[in-house]
């Protein structure tokens, strides 16, 4: 498990889309796990599925012969976090967290100087690098000295990602 954090505009939906293929070009299974900051639904009115939610089923499965999905109604708990999260995906060789800022996992800070916001790394332990489209000067000192690798290049970036998380690439076996 990895994530991918940064400030709204960074590019992390863009870095997740650019890396995944490359994972799974090298032959791993991978699955992610979005952080929404703003109520969103994946289910429109009308729909059965919508109209079992809007009844006050705390979850609503639906399926077809291409895919299923789980909805769950925190109704009045708290919101879930990561590791709960977790535990209701099916096993892969990595799962990209992509936001969950606040969280405790290890993750990729996805920076961009240009758009003025302070560094994530500086208050937060977890980063273990950087992804920036420019030099970050100041990542020498954070967290022990983070790496900073170019945001434009997806190769570097898997690379980092495959060493860092010890995972077994088909290209290992070559």
């Amino acid at each position: 498990m990895l994530g991918l954090a940064g400030w709204s505009g960074s590019g992390k939906t863009t870095l997740v889309c650019k890396l995944i293929p490359v994972l799974v070009q090298r032959g791993l299974r991978v699955s992610t796990m979005k952080h929404a900051h703003h109520s969103f639904d994946v289910d429109k009115p009308g729909k059965d599925s919508y109209e079992h939610r809007a009844a006050g089923a705390t979850e609503v499965m639906i399926s077809s012969a291409n895919r299923w999905a789980l909805m769950h109604e925190n109704r009045s708990a708290p919101e879930a976090d990561v590791e709960t999260l977790k535990t209701h995906m099916t096993a892969v060789d990595l799962l990209i967290i992509e936001g969950f800022k606040r969280e405790r996992h290890e993750k990729i800070e996805v920076h961009r100087p240009s758009l003025g916001h302070p560094l994530l790394a500086a208050s937060d332990p977890h980063i273990v690098a950087i992804a920036s489209d420019a030099p970050v000067p100041e990542a020498t000192s954070l967290n022990g000295g983070l790496p900073v690798i170019d945001l434009n290049d997806v190769d570097a970036l898997a690379d980092f990602v495959i060493a860092h998380c010890a995972l077994r690439t088909t290209t290992d076996a070559a």
